[in-house]
């Protein structure tokens, strides 16, 4: 493990930064991938229940959004069972915007993390690239010109290291909050969707 360190040089602290980065991120993105997997599901639970709250079986329509583990689900079987309570008009459209609203920040959570590792990757690694290039030239001059070009050169592919290393941390870092952000979107259009069909339905009775 030494001899590893010792050969990396100055780029040795920024790999094991950069490792420990890339941990966090594989991390965080099992995370969201557990959290976010069932977010656009319950399309037919909702369907569903749509139709039946149209013909006026509201306790079997509630009973079928039940089964919709999405945060769309959670939405609309709040907005069933508030109306069923009587609650109409203004004061429910709020709720439903500060339900949703608090659906896609809990959905957001995290995300922000992989974006910034996304970001501060490649510049850890460009630093790293940096100090050793430093490092190499300083002992080319040490040397007085009796270094050859392969000492150089060994050099020179240590202080890339660290640049590889920051790329290869931050491109899946920004791949999945890309990917998890579009997911997020989706997720969102269908609150909103869900909760304004019904409110719709509703209003028509």
């Amino acid at each position: 493990m030494s001899g590893t360190w010792d050969m990396l040089g100055t780029g040795g602290p920024v790999i094991a930064l950069l490792a420990l980065m890339s941990l966090l991120s594989v991390t965080v993105i099992a995370v969201k991938l557990i959290q976010l997997w069932p977010v656009r599901s319950g399309a037919a639970a909702r369907e569903q229940a749509l139709n039946l709250w149209r013909d006026g079986d509201r306790t079997r329509a509630q009973q079928s959004i039940g089964t919709d583990p999405s945060p769309a689900g959670r939405v609309m079987g709040y907005a069933m069972q508030a109306l069923q309570d009587g609650l109409r008009g203004p004061l429910l459209q709020d709720e439903l915007q500060r339900r949703g609203n608090e659906e896609v920040s809990r959905m957001n959570s995290l995300i922000r993390l992989l974006e910034l590792i996304a970001m501060v990757a490649p510049l850890l690694g460009l630093l790293g690239t940096v100090l050793g290039m430093i490092q190499s030239f300083q002992e080319l001059e040490l040397a007085q010109g009796a270094a050859n070009a392969s000492v150089l050169a060994g050099g020179i592919w240590q202080a890339l290291l660290t640049t590889a290393a920051g790329l290869l941390v931050a491109i899946p870092a920004a791949v999945a909050a890309g990917l998890f952000a579009a997911r997020i979107d989706a997720a969102a259009q269908a609150i909103e969707s869900a909760a304004g069909r019904l409110l719709l339905i509703d209003g028509s009775r």
